[in-house]
């Protein structure tokens, strides 16, 4: 059995980086075995798929100002055939977009934007342990690589989008960025272990955001930085939205709060040092006042209907001493 059937998230080598560590607490979540304890129909087939994926070495890589793994002259055409037909077995892809060997990866998202408005108001990510929740194919976690995070992990459900990352990973194993197949409350309690962890486009999802917010926290060191991107709405403190039905042709929107409200359940879950670095009226609410930013788009391989309205940041916050910021939303 070749290595990638064996291996296919490459955590053999997410053992070895962190073990003797805080976050060795994570190594049970890191493994084939657990993976297959999820159960999951489709596990096989998309190991298959992996396997049959040429082991090809980039030229080069570029994940400062986009994410770029290798180049048109790195492969032949039919290994470039092989590579864009296992590609288009993933689909949908939803965060990106990706550069692979010459192959555009055409994304529903354009991630890149909401990473190019946020970079410039964190903390440098230089030497500091970093984690992703809910990173989909880790489109965001390549770019905090890029800013020189010594140490990258993910953590994303949704097994598809997890073996799109694996399928990217496979052209460069020696990076040290993993995604654990889990939700937050898999993780272990008061791992109190990462740098700087991001919260993107998750809050409103949460039936209990200030739970989230307490979580996010027990995950951070002492003097961590929390990067939170919400939406949010106009209000006074102690004002948020919930939705009775769809909002923004999302089902799954719970509370959407103002950003003084938000700021509020930042403090009471002990975060300090609270800044708004970013807000963005929605243009649907706020119609004139700014031009509006596509994020989110059809694409080629759309599947079902998801978020081709226009998308707009809202507003972002940031603490420090103990948690940190706060990104802006998308409505």
């Amino acid at each position: 059995m070749n290595e990638t059937a064996t291996d296919p998230l490459n955590y053999q080598r997410f053992c070895q980086l962190t073990t003797g560590t805080p976050l060795a607490a994570l190594q049970d979540l890191a493994s084939l075995e657990f993976l297959n304890s999820l159960r999951h129909g489709k596990l096989p087939e998309w190991l298959a798929l992996l396997a049959s994926t040429p082991p090809l070495t980039p030229a080069s890589i570029d994940l400062l100002d986009k994410v770029r793994i290798g180049e048109r002259g790195d492969c032949t055409d039919q290994q470039r055939a092989l590579i864009h037909e296992n590609l288009q077995a993933l689909i949908p892809w939803r965060k990106g977009p990706f550069e692979l060997f010459g192959i555009d990866i055409d994304t529903e998202w354009r991630s890149d934007m909401k990473w190019d408005r946020l970079r410039e108001h964190i903390s440098p990510l230089a030497g500091r342990s970093v984690l992703d929740v809910g990173c989909g194919s880790a489109y965001h976690c390549f770019r905090m690589l890029g800013a020189e995070a010594r140490l990258v992990v993910g953590i994303e459900p949704h097994l598809p989008y997890v073996m799109q990352f694996a399928l990217l990973k496979r052209f460069v194993q020696q990076l040290p960025l993993f995604v654990l197949p889990v939700t937050m409350d898999r993780l272990p309690a008061g791992l109190a272990a990462f740098d700087t962890v991001f919260s993107m486009g998750v809050l409103y999802h949460r039936r209990s955001p200030v739970d989230h917010l307490l979580e996010l926290k027990a995950c951070l060191r002492k003097g961590g930085e929390l990067v939170l991107e919400t939406l949010v709405v106009d209000g006074p403190d102690g004002y948020s939205l919930f939705p009775e039905g769809r909002y923004s042709n999302m089902g799954n929107v719970w509370f959407i709060p103002s950003c003084a409200t938000a700021e509020s359940w930042l403090r009471r879950c002990g975060f300090s040092n609270i800044r708004t670095a970013d807000a963005i009226p929605d243009p649907g609410r706020f119609a004139g006042r700014s031009q509006p930013v596509n994020n989110h788009r059809r694409t080629a391989g759309t599947k079902a209907r998801h978020f081709h309205c226009f998308c707009k940041l809202i507003p972002l916050r940031k603490a420090e001493a103990g948690i940190a910021a706060f990104m802006p939303g998308s409505l």
